[in-house]
């Protein structure tokens, strides 16, 4: 079954930790051993494995691909948003993450983030939980 949650954002660029969410789908499942499929229908979010641990390096990436890609810069897309698609593409609109028993398998220090790059908005981020066979 193909579940949603909602995700708010406060500012124009924002990584929001997830991880909680998409476990307590996982949960309601009562799939012991799958896959869970992560997928944002926007074009100007996308979502992104990194670490969960120390909020500093949400700030950094935030940092970089504000220089990497910089909101103004002679971009002829007329919405005058194509910084947001562009990082967006970077940082990819899927994830897929093994579960066993009951239990999303990410690393130590991994959490599961929805990367708003044209907000403030509210998002929306789909999940599907597959059993193994």
């Amino acid at each position: 079954m193909l579940k949603e949650i909602k995700v708010s954002s406060r500012s124009r660029s924002q990584m929001v930790d997830i991880t909680r969410n998409v476990q307590e789908i996982v949960t309601e499942s009562e799939v012991k051993n799958g896959v869970c499929y992560i997928f944002v229908p926007h074009t100007t979010a996308g979502i992104t494995i990194n670490e969960n641990a120390d909020p500093s390096v949400v700030a950094d990436i935030l940092h970089e691909t504000d220089k990497i890609v910089p909101w103004e810069d002679g971009y002829k897309h007329i919405e005058g948003n194509s910084a947001a698609h562009i990082k967006a593409s970077m940082m990819g609109f899927s994830q897929t993450v093994f579960v066993e028993n009951g239990r999303l398998v990410l690393g130590t220090w991994q959490g599961i983030y929805l990367c708003e790059f044209d907000g403030p908005r509210t998002r929306k981020v789909l999940v599907k939980v597959l059993a193994e066979k």
